[in-house]
């Protein structure tokens, strides 16, 4: 059995199985539970001046049969008083001294606000502290939140004055919602972080009611934009962890945010670059003893990977990750159907002919049977083909020998020496 262990930023985890900021770490009962369970760490629900939330304020993206493919929240931070969430925190840690708890923090962007609030939770025997740069809503229009993580200079200033003050790991939580994560990863690195947690939520409107008109969710027939997660974010997650992952100028941990709920998730998102991980949405929706097959099943892929600890797994696909320019124009594929497994549905024709390059044909077999082939010399092996395949197998995409390599970047240059 691999080594699950993390060091992260200095912060040692039996796991990298962490419960994100948000209503599953809301209160001392619900962390220990979930520590129970064997998740390695808690991120308790950001701490600031409690705030007053309003009803409803979640909803859900259902999307072909499957129940929260995307998930959204007008929640805020903490509306249980400091000393009430402090108390708990150290009653969490004393009875659960070998798991990681991080204290979430926003303030209002004023140093002497961070000092004090930094102060009280390490008093409190928080394991690290994470910054909350990025919640899109409610906290933004007071000037905390993404309206702090959009703006490199505000990032890099209060990082400053949380690490003036602080004597655990600082990590910095940023906010997807921004041209480019990078700049203000670089910030948070700038200011000191000892690591960076991403992404936050992504700023949505989940819906309309069709009947009545109002937004989703409805507060008495109003509704305001909100944080975007679940499942649906993963891919725009998975990408921003790498783009910061690949940068030099960064060079700090990063945990791990955004749709993941499996192993298989977990280990895309180390790949990528991630040496911790956090959950939310995936333990809302089915509870804490999600960690269970979370822990089986990394344990298992290492082992077929003949690993021996999951740190091994931190960064390997990073190399693969580049620019667009950086890619081989010369290396090809094209589709080839498989007649035996074909179901002869005829979703790849439909969609070759209405979305891609009409390189399907519709042929007679030998046995004078309908079947489906692939005219390969125009097949620009785009995949869309097997996509839409409801078969597993029945297409394959089949790698042709061709030209030396040759990326856009490397053209570009020998042009320009002509």
């Amino acid at each position: 059995m691999a080594d699950l262990r993390i060091n992260f930023a200095g912060i040692k985890s039996m796991n990298p199985f962490w419960l994100a900021s948000g209503p599953p770490t809301n209160s001392g009962y619900q962390v220990q539970r979930a520590f129970e369970a064997g998740w390695g760490g808690a991120v308790w629900k950001t701490l600031g001046d409690p705030i007053v939330n309003v009803t409803s304020r979640l909803s859900a993206l259902h999307y072909n049969g499957q129940r929260v493919a995307g998930f959204n929240n007008i929640e805020l931070i903490t509306d249980r008083p400091l000393d009430v969430n402090l108390r708990e925190i150290a009653e969490t840690k004393k009875k659960f001294p070998n798991h990681v708890i991080i204290a979430s923090l926003m303030v209002e962007p004023v140093r002497e606000k961070w000092h004090e609030i930094v102060k009280k939770v390490e008093a409190a025997g928080v394991d690290g502290l994470e910054l909350n740069f990025g919640c899109p809503h409610g906290m933004a229009e007071r000037g905390m939140g993404s309206a702090s993580g959009q703006v490199p200079e505000l990032v890099e200033k209060q990082t400053g004055w949380a690490k003036e003050a602080a004597g655990t790991p600082v990590i910095v939580k940023l906010t997807p919602n921004i041209t480019d994560i990078t700049a203000t990863a670089y910030a948070a690195s700038r200011g000191g972080a000892d690591a960076i947690s991403l992404i936050n939520t992504i700023n949505s409107l989940m819906g309309i009611d069709l009947d009545t008109w109002h937004t989703i969710p409805s507060v008495a027939g109003k509704g305001t934009h909100g944080g975007y997660c679940g499942p649906a974010v993963k891919p725009i997650a998975l990408s921003m962890v790498g783009e910061c992952a690949r940068q030099t100028d960064v060079n700090i941990p990063i945990s791990g945010i955004g749709g993941i709920g499996t192993w298989r998730d977990a280990a895309e998102f180390m790949l990528m670059g991630a040496t911790g991980l956090q959950v939310c949405t995936a333990a809302m929706h089915h509870g804490f003893r999600i960690v269970e097959d979370m822990i089986d099943g990394l344990n298992n892929y290492l082992d077929e990977k003949g690993l021996a600890s999951v740190m091994d797994l931190v960064g390997r696909s990073v190399p693969n990750y580049m620019d667009w320019g950086d890619l081989d124009l010369n290396y090809r594929v094209v589709a080839r159907i498989n007649q035996d497994q074909c179901i002869h549905c005829n979703k790849c024709h439909i969609a070759c002919e209405d979305g891609a390059h009409q390189c399907i044909e519709r042929i007679t077999d030998e046995h004078g049977k309908p079947a489906l082939k692939v005219r390969e010399e125009d097949c620009v092996g785009c995949n869309l083909c097997s996509i839409v395949c409801p078969v597993d197998g029945a297409i394959d995409m089949i790698e042709q020998s061709g030209e030396r390599p040759m990326t856009w970047n490397e053209r570009q240059a020998l042009l320009n020496t002509l």
